[in-house]
């Protein structure tokens, strides 16, 4: 799929791709896909780690979605038209928070939502992951 534009942004995105195999986001005409984004520091890449507090997690990974989607040529959070968030666990303070970033970064929309608790994700104390897609016109 090599006429694909993947992107991994700096730090942990490079890092990502160079030793797990795997881009941070991916243009399919007019529509970016971004991978599952956690609540991590995008700068650190050793040592990496995340806050206790969930909320945090959630708040550092709208932040990262909005990295990607800048990283890959979009404008932000403006054009996401649709959100999966993984939780761990799904709790009234998680989706909170969901709600409380979806209000921040997305004020004049509504995007879809699918909310899904999970028994573990992909590093030891992570305790969210939020995917999204997000539509820009090519011209």
């Amino acid at each position: 799929m090599s006429n694909l534009q993947y992107h991994a942004y700096a730090g942990i995105g490079q890092w990502a791709k160079d030793n797990l195999g795997y881009n941070q986001s991916v243009r399919v005409g007019d529509v970016i896909h971004i991978s599952g984004q956690g609540g991590w520091d995008p700068k650190v890449i050793d040592n990496i780690s995340f806050d206790e507090d969930i909320a945090k997690q959630i708040d550092q990974a709208f932040e990262n979605v909005d990295l990607a989607l800048r990283d890959a040529g979009g404008k932000g959070w403006s054009q996401v038209f649709k959100v999966t968030s993984y939780h761990l666990p799904l709790d009234h303070s998680a989706t909170e928070a969901m709600i409380r970033n979806f209000a921040k970064w997305m004020p004049d929309h509504k995007p879809l939502w699918t909310e899904i608790g999970v028994a573990s994700l992909g590093a030891e104390g992570m305790r969210v992951e939020i995917e999204v897609q997000a539509y820009d016109k090519q011209e």
